[in-house]
């Protein structure tokens, strides 16, 4: 879309080897005074991407986009509520698409990024122990990450086998090996459920957000999450105020009784 919308309509008139930093900088800049601060920055991403494999394969010499200053972004962190997430199960019953409404359930289910749902094969499940291993090539950290599954995941999981036919992926896709995008089935559900304002990436911070309901620690969260330092999981450290506030008034109706004795 950004490559569409936002950079072929601005540069396509330029060779590769002939754009310069100021052409970059200004598509940041119209972009951003068009309203859409964000896009700007994901374009400049998406830019230099693609000017850093130019690079390797010795179409200019240098990265046009390196430099870019950015816009500010505001962290966002969007959580599912009970009541949002039983609407989302009922949607997902409904779906045509099954295949689509298993990977959104194991989204929230395992908490695991898109990508690595999308992209997991046979070979990395053990359906029997009910342990995920995810390569280190197929993880953001680029380590092993081995996570238990629920029985619930499990049974999405074998849902998954019955549709799979005799593909190594687990979600293969249409005219190719896998499945590539469930952005179409997300709108779709969301609809069905009355839900706004939610990105698909939300269903991993509504999982580590019912961890942290649970009492679970934040070692213990990171792990399931597969993050490889604390400082990551450290932002959802937030989430246990609730718990805790519930742990210091029961504290305090003891300490409050025996003052009153």
């Amino acid at each position: 879309m950004l490559l569409d919308k936002h950079i072929l309509p601005a540069l396509r008139a330029k060779r590769v080897n002939e754009i310069t930093f100021s052409d970059v900088d200004e598509l940041h800049r119209k972009i951003t005074r068009a309203g859409s601060p964000y896009q700007a920055n994901r374009s400049v991403a998406l830019l230099s991407k693609m000017f850093t494999l130019a690079v390797r394969w010795g179409w200019r010499a240098d990265n046009p986009a390196k430099g870019i200053e950015r816009n500010a972004e505001v962290k966002r962190h969007r959580y599912l509520s009970a009541d949002e997430i039983a609407r989302l199960g009922a949607a997902l019953a409904k779906l045509e698409d099954r295949q689509g409404a298993i990977i959104i359930g194991l989204l929230l289910l395992t908490g695991a990024r898109r990508g690595e749902v999308l992209g997991a094969r046979w070979d990395q499940l053990d359906l029997t122990s009910g342990v995920w291993t995810k390569p280190g090539s197929a993880t953001k950290q680029k380590t092993l990450h081995r996570v238990p599954l629920s029985v619930p995941a499990l049974e999405l999981f074998t849902q998954a086998r019955e549709l799979a036919a005799e593909s190594d992926y687990v979600f293969p896709g249409r005219g190719s090996p896998r499945r590539m995008d469930i952005k179409r089935t997300w709108r779709t559900a969301c609809a069905a459920a009355g839900i706004a304002d939610a990105r698909i990436h939300d269903l991993r911070h509504t999982y580590a957000s019912l961890l942290a309901g649970q009492n679970m620690s934040l070692p213990i969260i990171g792990a399931l999450l597969g993050h490889s330092q604390p400082s990551t999981t450290a932002r959802y450290a937030h989430l246990f105020d609730d718990p805790l506030r519930a742990a210091t008034e029961k504290a305090a109706l003891i300490i409050a009784g025996g003052a009153r004795q």
